[in-house]
């Protein structure tokens, strides 16, 4: 298990790049496929701006999020804020990031908001799947000491292996990464049916909040809300386990649930002569 891939003199190509880079080319077939089925009015030429607009956005809301949680150690490394290389992306940053741009994206190219989110979401939560493998090659968002048959000692040169040298943790990106795979494919077969806008989105965050969770108990870098340091294991006070992504996952979870629920979201329209024909090709 390494972070490289190859290195031919000071170039490195990393795992962690390259599955950014995967999940970038994948979530723009599969996205540019459901935009011809959608028949929403965009090119891939659009679809190239959206990417362009989004990767930069979400990169830096990504680290601001991780940084201002961690403001305790790159307050005083500041040159450490830069080196995104090393792990320190948080997904709830970079979600925050990718709506910013969707917003942007939607008004700039005058196409629906909610349905163009419903048409990502599930080249989204896929391109978090391999996010998580890259992780996973890195040696970060890892686990906690375990017990259990299928926990992983960590390259001493890594991020786990140097919070837990020589322990077996919980693989916690792999499991995480096995839940967004397993929402890829719930949204991928409910993609088709004519839900209300907003819909395929509101269940996405619904169900990835929940995921991770339930995942962050597992964690072993986990930040606590107050603090912004990683959490006490064996925590004895509420205070002292109140872990900021699981305060987060909740706040999603009430936000997108109550919307689903006021909106009768799950309610399915009828759909237009082509629209069923084009469903019934997709699904041939």
């Amino acid at each position: 298990m390494s972070p490289v891939i190859v290195e031919i003199g000071p170039v490195q190509i990393r795992w962690y790049g390259l599955m950014y880079v995967v999940a970038i080319v994948v979530g723009l077939v599969l996205t540019h496929h459901e935009v011809k089925r959608r028949k929403l009015p965009l090119s891939l030429d659009d679809l190239l701006d959206f990417v362009l607009l989004t990767i930069p956005l979400a990169i830096v809301f990504a680290r601001l999020y991780y940084v201002v949680f961690r403001w305790d150690y790159y307050g005083q490394n500041p040159g450490d804020i830069v080196k995104i290389w090393e792990g320190g992306l948080a997904i709830h940053g970079g979600l925050l990031g990718g709506a910013l741009a969707l917003w942007i994206f939607s008004k700039w190219k005058k196409v629906s908001f909610w349905q163009f989110a419903d048409t990502i979401a599930p080249a989204v939560v896929l391109g978090q799947a391999l996010g998580r493998f890259g992780n996973f090659m890195n040696g970060d968002a890892y686990g906690t000491p375990t017990d259990l048959p299928w926990g992983i000692v960590f390259p001493r040169n890594s991020p786990a292996g140097q919070a837990y040298p020589e322990l077996h943790l919980h693989p916690s990106m792999l499991y995480e990464m096995v839940g967004d795979l397993l929402i890829f494919g719930l949204l991928w077969w409910l993609r088709t049916k004519p839900f209300k806008p907003g819909f395929l989105v509101s269940l996405y965050v619904v169900l990835y909040s929940a995921l991770r969770f339930v995942v962050e108990f597992t964690r072993g870098d986990a930040l606590c809300l107050l603090t912004g340091t990683a959490c006490i294991t064996g925590a004895t006070t509420f205070l002292e386990s109140l872990r900021t992504a699981q305060v987060v996952s909740v706040i999603l979870i009430l936000v997108f649930g109550w919307l689903i629920v006021s909106r009768r979201l799950w309610e399915q329209q009828p759909a237009t002569a082509s629209e069923a024909a084009s469903t019934s090709t997709s699904e041939s």
